[in-house]
């Protein structure tokens, strides 16, 4: 069973800078791409960056040159390093994680897409 476990998250004051990371562990199979998601409160979740396993990032247009998305593989752990933060990035910072399917053991195992369990950011002005 795979587990993202996020953590970095906190209070800081607008314009100040945080670093958050999402630790896996537990799949045998490759990891397809890794987004960070964000839910405000009252708000639906929305994508924020995504990293795929080439490397290849992409980012939500309200988040653009502010925040970075990245990993180190030998860490199995990847970062959004946020820059310039605002009241309005204040929110709980999701972890989502693809892993392709495959056989192992005699046994099929389909993709799947996981969770963690957040980490809270919250921006004072």
């Amino acid at each position: 069973q795979v587990q993202l476990v996020e953590s970095g998250g906190g209070l800081v004051q607008a314009g100040g800078s945080l670093r958050l990371s999402c630790a896996a562990s537990g799949s045998i199979f490759s990891r397809n791409y890794t987004s960070w998601y964000r839910q405000a409160p009252g708000k639906q979740r929305e994508l924020v960056a995504t990293i795929t396993s080439s490397g290849i990032t992409n980012y939500a247009d309200s988040v653009k040159g502010r925040f970075t998305i990245s990993r180190d593989n030998a860490k199995n752990t990847v970062y959004l390093q946020i820059d310039s933060l605002k009241p309005e990035d204040t929110a709980v910072y999701y972890c989502n994680a693809q892993y392709a399917g495959g056989w192992s053991g005699g046994r099929y195992y389909p993709p799947r897409t996981f969770w963690g369990q957040g980490t809270q950011v919250t921006v004072s002005s």
